[in-house]
């Protein structure tokens, strides 16, 4: 064991001890624009104030007038600060928008308002309903028309606001306003229109700890551990289940965790009765109703196999057996045979007990005014059973009435269509697979540390890794997986991230390196500082908004979703007179074969596989787009990008590596170098401009001091200015310069040009009115640049550079990527304008940036495209996050999408070529000319078989490689 202690005394002595304890938000988690988050504690707040906050808490919106600069934040935030229960603000920079979250006990919205207005600033208060979202599990789904019917029963409740039913992913989810509606009332709309729901997760499920209790046997205990949990800062829902003894509790990560749930309930045991609490693990709720549903499938078409194949045998096999088969011709009575009454025996049950489910879901059906797979079989077989029991009937009543039964057709086609929905599930499972390996990632177990005061390591305690808390250290050994998101604190290794990121190369990882849970440690020994638990953690997160992207409906999806809306009823009623031009009354056989061909025209006419062409595909495709680095955040971003015609790339971060840094600093008056870096570093310290941070970092070498500085405002995609004692310095680029009339000699204009001629970027600093100094700045292009803009160009692609930089900066590094056209000294607003002036010309635009100001470029573009180490505003703004920050993922973005959008095509040719091929065969069309038809049980078999080679072929992506993978390195 290395020499911890050591090292937490070094990092608390450097201040990093600090910086690791400012917990960042969560990745992937939406936040303001341009926001700045306080938490404050209003004076005179006493502790039981602070229990109820944690209690009921709101948050209220506001539009700001007039804000500038983070110096009118500052001053907004001051004043929130002293208002009594105001517990945080986050004001964006950029439009002005402010949430604040406060305790309606103890302050309201006019009270906030009222104070914003006291500081100066025009305010308007944006009233919100309050909307909560759950999702659901939804039964006995058979095609679109029934996830269009259900979503239509959903709007129709009161308080629902959307809906949307993945028919593929077999969910809903719901956003509704619980003042109005509650998730139970949902359920029972559903439930209403003839299926199966059950909750999957609701908006209050953020983190939530399942516990197993003992030594609770009466109700007053029960009431006890109820009443010391609702009355814990952090809980914020508690739900008991005596019967089970179990406990569900819902709790705040940055305020307590499921350790500290545990040893409240352990302790608060009465004398000898002592309680216990463990963690308990309930099953994967997908999982198991998958599992649930198969096996049903499984079973009823394996109980109707043991009645149908002898009715199969006793019809069409034996009686081509002679003299096997002639027992079945015995007459009993009149024409009626044996083999008539054995098919009608073995038959019943597989049409009313087996075949129930075709009734019920058509019965619900019928009464939503709709029609749907079930209504086609049921009206399929009941007129082949029913005729055939005419058959007999007429057959025992009359001497001379010869007629065929079809009790075979009725047991065949329920038999097909269960072995054909068995197979598809069992299809449809494997399209989730990247989802599934990826919540399989983390480990199920973590060694947590215990620490001393002087942070020396007391004991090592193996633990589940659901039971880690934030700000817990955890101890990782090579060849073991990282337990939880977190900062490593000591020790150095390399990790391998592909699981996650898709990269093939270990990355190094340091002290103050963050690293993810889910990916291998490979071969040093590091201790890790949990920062994200639970539902918080990088893969939990890219788990929900993948399968947030499952559940969102793709634009092409609306022509399946016509086509069968009136697909079913236009062949239901064409049956009837197929029947008519086929019967010929002067011999009953022909009637009988008349009748086959409506049954086979019905049943072949379901557009099941239509129904399922675009959403497994998009299943299959965002579930390999998150094993690949590539997040796709819906179904109509995953469409979009197929289309781009146009890349724009921001600059800094982008096509850069992101990491600027000073080569040279030149003085230009008569102040020393140690001055000129501190009144430079003053004005830049509340700068969150990376050039900034690379300016304050060099001048951190000469000086460690910062000045304070005051009337701070930042010029938009020029710079920023302050007031630094008594002077007054300017620090930004050329433009900043000549809008504040600062004079350049040529000294100046000449060191400019020679440093931007090299791709730096030259950061002037003004003072008191003179030019002072400047610092040149480079900011290496990443490798892989210039090879995505040369394969983009082959992919019919034109690349273009967005950048607030100067001209000549931008066209050096323009050029040494390979980009033929640039817009220099633009600002954020300006990069979304340019966006706008491509998409006038009918241009379909990506966007590609990191930072705050890329969002409304991310905003206005067709696709927006976020690097995945870019800040958390720019990640909410986009379609399609790149986890790793590497270029080559644009590629494979775009290309998953075409690949992806082919093979809904494809699967759109497979769906329809069943119906459009399969429909006049089935009707007769080759009967008189061949003598070749389609019996009702083929006709079955075969609508089985377009299900599942829609299933099949959306299956295939899982194959999909990276476009420039082999490149890599």
């Amino acid at each position: 064991m290395f020499p911890f202690r050591g090292r937490m005394s070094s990092i608390r002595e450097n201040g990093v001890g600090e910086e690791l304890d400012d917990l960042k938000a969560p990745l992937l988690r939406p936040a303001s624009g341009g926001a700045v988050t306080i938490t404050v504690t209003a004076a005179g707040q006493n502790s039981k104030a602070a229990a109820a906050a944690d209690k009921k808490v709101r948050t209220a919106k506001f539009k700001i007038g007039d804000i500038k600069c983070t110096a009118c934040t500052a001053s907004i935030e001051s004043m929130l600060k002293e208002l009594a229960g105001v517990q945080t603000v986050a004001i964006s920079v950029l439009d002005g928008h402010a949430a604040v979250t406060y305790v309606p006990e103890l302050t309201t919205v006019e009270k906030i308002k009222e104070t914003i207005e006291d500081a100066g600033f025009p305010v308007e208060h944006l009233s919100e309903q309050d909307i909560a979202v759950c999702r659901l599990k939804i039964k006995g789904m058979m095609c679109t028309s029934c996830s269009e019917s259900i979503e239509r029963a959903l709007l129709l409740v009161d308080g629902v606001k959307k809906a949307v039913v993945g028919l593929a992913l077999e969910e809903a989810k719901v956003h509704f306003d619980p003042n109005v509606v509650d998730i139970a009332g949902i359920i029972e709309s559903i439930e209403g229109s003839g299926f199966g729901a059950v909750l999957v997760s609701s908006g209050a499920d953020v983190n939530k700890v399942h516990l197993k209790l003992e030594g609770v046997d009466s109700l007053e205990d029960c009431k006890r551990i109820r009443s010391l949990l609702d009355s814990a800062q952090g809980v914020n829902h508690v739900e008991m289940d005596m019967d089970e003894q179990k406990v569900t509790i819902n709790y705040d990560s940055a305020i307590t965790g499921p350790r500290s749930l545990i040893q409240l309930i352990e302790e608060a045991s009465p004398g000898p009765n002592i309680y216990l609490a463990t963690l308990f693990v309930p099953p994967r709720q997908r999982e198991s109703d998958q599992l649930q549903e198969t096996r049903m499938y499984r079973n009823q078409f394996l109980w109707s196999c043991i009645f149908s194949v002898p009715v199969f045998l006793f019809s069409m096999a034996l009686p081509m057996l002679h003299p096997y088969g002639n027992w079945l011709s015995y007459k009993l009575y009149h024409n009626l045979t044996v083999g008539m009454l054995l098919r009608w025996i073995l038959c019943t049950p597989v049409q009313f007990i087996v075949g129930r489910r075709f009734y019920v879901g058509a019965y619900h059906a019928l009464r939503r005014k709709s029609a749907n797979m079930d209504v086609l079989v049921a009206l399929g077989t009941n007129t082949a059973y029913f005729y055939s029991v005419y058959v007999i009937i007429k057959a025992t009543l009359a001497e001379n009435f010869e007629g065929q039964d079809f009790f075979e057709t009725s047991a065949m086609l329920i038999s097909f269509i269960l072995l054909g929905k068995y197979l598809e599930i069992v299809a449809k499972g494997k399209t989730s697979d990247a989802l599934a390996k990826l919540t399989e990632l983390a480990p199920e177990t973590a060694c947590l540390l215990t620490l001393d005061a002087g942070g020396k390591v007391v004991s090592e305690e193996e633990i589940s890794t659901q039971l880690i808390q934030r700000n817990d250290i955890i101890k990782i050994v090579p060849g073991a997986k990282v337990a939880v998101d977190g900062v490593v604190v000591d020790g150095q290794s390399h990790v391998n991230e592909s699981m996650i990121t898709g990269e093939a190369r270990p990355v190094a990882k340091r002290p103050g390196d963050k690293v993810i849970g889910g990916t291998m440690n490979e071969n040093g020994c590091i201790y890790v500082k949990a920062t994200h638990v639970g539902s918080e953690a990088a893969l939990s997160q890219i788990v929900q908004l993948v399968e947030a992207a499952q559940l969102a409906r793709a634009p092409v999806q609306l022509l399946a979703d016509r086509i069968s809306r009136y697909f079913v009823p236009t062949v239901s009623s064409l049956c009837s007179p197929l029947c008519s031009c086929w019967w010929i009354p002067k011999a009953m056989d022909k009637f009988e074969l008349a009748l086959q061909f409506g049954i086979s025209v019905l049943v072949i006419a379901c557009p099941c596989a239509l129904g399922l062409a675009t959403p497994t595909a998009v299943m299959v495709a965002t579930g390999k787009g998150a094993s690949q680095g590539v997040l796709i955040k819906g179904g109509d971003a995953l469409e979009k990008a197929h289309t781009v015609k146009t890349v724009v790339f921001d600059k800094t971060g982008t096509l850069t590596v992101g990491k600027p840094q000073v080569v040279s600093a030149v003085l230009f008056s008569s102040f020393s170098m140690e001055e000129f870096c501190d009144l430079a570093t003053a004005a830049e310290a509340n700068s969150e401009h990376p050039i900034a941070k690379a300016v304050v970092d060099h001048a951190k070498r000469f000086r460690h001091h910062i000045p304070d500085v005051k009337d701070f405002q930042v010029h938009t995609g020029a710079g920023v200015t302050g007031k630094v004692g008594e002077r007054v310095v300017l620090v930004g680029n050329r433009r900043l310069m000549r809008t504040s009339e600062i004079t350049l000699v040529p000294e100046v204009e000449k060191y400019i040009f020679e440093n931007e001629e090299l791709a730096r970027t030259c950061v002037l600093v003004a003072i008191d009115g003179k030019m002072a100094g400047a610092f040149a700045v480079t900011d290496p292009v990443k490798p892989e640049a210039q090879r995505v803009v040369s394969f983009l160009r082959s992919m019919g692609i034109t690349s273009i550079m967005v950048t607030g930089d100067n001209r000549a900066t931008a066209a050096a590094i323009a050029r040494d990527v390979g980009i033929d056209y640039f817009f220099a000294e633009t600002s954020p607003v300006g990069k979304a304008d340019k966006i706008k002036d491509l998409q006038g010309k009918g241009v379909i635009v990506a966007m590609v940036g990191d930072g705050i100001n890329d969002s409304p470029a991310l905003v206005a573009a067709d696709v927006g495209m976020a690097i995945g180490a870019g800040t958390n505003v720019a990640i909410e703004a986009a379609d399609i996050v790149l986890i790793k920050s590497n270029l080559e993922d644009v590629v494979t973005a775009i290309d998953l999408s075409r690949q992806t959008i082919a093979r809904i095509r494809m699967n759109y040719v497979w769906a329809l070529g069943y119906n459009v091929l399969g429909m006049p065969i089935a009707a007769g069309i080759l009967y008189p000319f061949t003598g070749i038809r389609l019996p009702p049980w083929l006709a079955g078999a075969c609508m089985a078989a377009s299900s599942l080679s829609v299933v099949c072929s959306s299956l295939l992506l899982q194959s999909y490689k990276k476009p420039l993978h082999g490149r890599e390195g």
